[in-house]
């Protein structure tokens, strides 16, 4: 395992935690600045990766490129809950250059999509959730069943729901001092649906992009010299 994926999964680790510890220190008082902390804590990896390689231009703003349109594509299906296209971008992404980029892509995405959308507190937990769909792609890119489309479709339908149950966390985490088993089980049997149509979508725009994503970002990787280390 490489020094920089060993860095990616402590840090990711220590950020789930800062969620959880940030709802009982900074009573959602300064979601922007744990926003913030997040966003550096995932710049260690990244930059980790590169600690040999001179990062060039290109590969910085290709990365924002990416994240950039994974916001942007978000805004206007605001309106048909859980149907995230930003979602497709963040897993095509992780899968082309790799973990690192997939987690980084992923957070900005959420933040930046959230300027439009509105912030709040629930900003860091979809950053920390949209990161690790992202990282997550990439970890499992060299896997065989993830070079079929129906691989990527069942990736993208289970972090569907992935997705959703980790959203619900900071809602049960929120109100813990009103917890019981009734309100646990009543919000995820309440996202059930939402859940579905994220992974559903999910499905969709993988089943009908992802095979000319990959080639169009992998001949940018090899005529660029984009990102070539794995991650």
């Amino acid at each position: 395992m490489s020094k920089s994926r060993k860095y990616l999964i402590v840090i990711s680790i220590g950020m789930f935690l800062l969620l959880f510890s940030s709802i009982a220190l900074l009573k959602y008082n300064a979601y922007l600045l744990v926003s913030f902390i997040l966003i550096a804590l995932m710049m260690v990896p990244f930059f980790i990766r590169f600690e040999v390689k001179k990062i060039t231009g290109r590969e910085i703003v290709i990365l924002a490129i990416l994240a950039a349109f994974a916001a942007v594509v978000r805004v206007p299906f605001a309106g048909i809950p859980s149907v995230q296209p930003t979602s497709f971008v963040i897993i095509i992404t992780g899968l082309v250059f790799g973990a690192e980029s997939g987690f980084i892509v992923g957070a900005i995405a959420a933040i930046v999509s959230n300027v439009f959308l509105g912030q709040g507190p629930w900003t860091p937990w979809q950053m920390y959730a949209w990161g690790m769909m992202g990282m997550s792609a990439g970890l499992f890119r060299n896997i065989w069943w993830m070079k079929y489309v129906w691989g990527k479709s069942i990736f993208g339908f289970v972090w569907g729901y992935l997705f959703g149950w980790f959203m619900n966390l900071w809602i049960i985490v929120s109100n813990i001092e009103n917890f019981t088993w009734e309100l646990f089980v009543s919000i995820y049997a309440a996202s059930i649906y939402f859940d579905l149509a994220h992974g559903l979508s999910n499905v969709f725009f993988l089943v009908l992009f992802s095979t000319s994503w990959v080639k169009i970002m992998n001949r940018f990787k090899r005529k660029y010299g984009l990102l070539n280390q794995d991650s």
